[in-house]
């Protein structure tokens, strides 16, 4: 794992979402499976001091086989404690237990991970499932973007973050947009008409305040749009919080100040957010489509078998993975003649026979499809990037390719 302040490798922080994915569906048939947090700078004696505290105390589980294996699972961690001198820089978590398997069985499992960031506390916890939210939290796209459109009709905030778009609040203002007096009733209404409307900006401004403030450490930016001239008014004005006010990154035509707007502010100001995955996204599937519409083909390929072909001849630039795949490469063996094949699949096959000798063929556990991936990428030279589903791009990647696409350096006549 990444050290205290690097940034996490597109396969490390793979592989770390995998790992919680499936600690995360495992469970107990009691209050068996032990989660253990060490922070980095806890002395390893102290761990396994407390852990032996533990493992006394659960002498007193009314539950012959919750005892059992409760017991078994202190000691296996007080095993691997062993191979530690000291925490790695960033701590290290344990989860081991005895979790349900088929039918009446159970299975023991024992997951050591390293965090992308440092664990802040010592934790030990036992229960019926493995306590995985100080992880999750870790995992999350902290970045994030205030969005708000805006006219003398109405205004619409969200907040952007990673690749989703959520709506803060809409604004219907009350402020009158036409009227036909003339002489002093007409000045009279236009002061009423600023009034109305110095009224309107401030509730946009105190709704912004609300939402966006309490967050200014994550904010990246603020990004404003609008139909007319309403949106430069708002920001050159002033309205906004002090602190939001420095955030602002640029203002947008956008022709909607609704849901859709904010939609249309994002597709504006891609250029300003061209580090956000979003938009990288979005730039690799339209420039994939773009190629695959050409007459020839052009440079692109889809499908495992015609990516991995070209793969291994090192044709492909960038291969694009979806981060839904969750196939494996199983390898089908027989030991009496040796023969061999490799399957994807989303599940391990069940025992068979050799087809050249008849007897019964051997399965290895699998390898996930998108790590096999990765070691091929990397003999090869060429650069891998996960696709989220959450995007509209992602989306199309998976279930029109199959997850699987590549851009790449040369024709492969394929």
């Amino acid at each position: 794992m990444a050290q205290v302040g690097e940034t996490l490798t597109v396969r490390q922080k793979y592989d770390f979402k995998r790992a919680l994915e499936e600690v995360r569906n495992l469970k107990g048939r009691g209050t068996e499976l032990i989660s253990v947090y060490v922070p980095p700078g806890k002395q390893i004696s102290d761990v396994a001091n407390y852990l032996r505290g533990e493992y006394s105390q659960s002498s007193n589980i009314k539950s012959s086989s919750t005892r059992k294996n409760v017991q078994g699972a202190i000691q296996s961690i007080l095993a691997r404690l062993k191979y530690f001198k000291e925490p790695p820089a960033n701590g290290v978590v344990f989860f081991v237990g005895e979790t349900s398997w088929v039918g009446d069985q159970t299975k023991m499992v024992q997951y050591v991970l390293e965090p992308p960031e440092p664990i802040p506390s010592f934790l030990y916890r036992c229960d019926s499932e493995f306590y995985l939210e100080p992880l999750v939290d870790m995992l999350l796209d902290k970045k994030s973007y205030g969005l708000i459109v805006v006219d003398r009709s109405e205004a619409t905030l969200g907040l952007l973050t990673g690749k989703r778009i959520a709506i803060v609040r809409n604004i219907q203002s009350q402020v009158p947009s036409k009227h036909r007096m003339g002489g002093q009733s007409a000045l009279r209404f236009e002061r009423l008409i600023e009034i109305a409307a110095h009224e309107f900006y401030k509730k946009i401004s105190d709704t912004a305040t609300d939402a966006f403030l309490n967050k200014a450490g994550q904010l990246a930016g603020i990004l404003v749009g609008g139909p007319g001239a309403t949106k430069n008014y708002f920001v050159e004005q002033g309205y906004l919080h002090h602190e939001l006010q420095k955030k602002v990154m640029d203002t947008f035509d956008t022709g909607y100040t609704d849901e859709y707007g904010l939609k249309e502010l994002v597709e504006r100001a891609k250029e300003t957010l061209v580090d956000m995955d979003l938009m990288r996204e979005k730039r690799l599937i339209t420039r994939l489509l773009e190629e695959i519409r050409k007459p020839d083909g052009g440079l692109a390929t889809y499908g495992e078998s015609h990516v991995r072909t070209a793969t291994h001849i090192g044709a492909v630039s960038i291969l694009l993975l979806s981060e839904g795949l969750r196939k494996k490469r199983y390898t089908i063996e027989c030991p009496s003649c040796g023969w061999k094949d490799i399957i994807t699949a989303d599940d391990r096959p069940a025992q068979g026979r050799c087809p050249s000798c008849g007897a019964v063929t051997i399965t290895n556990d699998g390898v996930d499809l998108v790590d096999d991936f990765f070691d091929l990428s990397d003999q090869m030279g060429s650069k891998v990037e996960l696709i989220s589903e959450d995007s509209e791009e992602g989306e199309m990647l998976m279930k029109a390719f199959g997850g699987i696409a590549a851009i790449l350096r040369y024709k492969t006549g394929g």
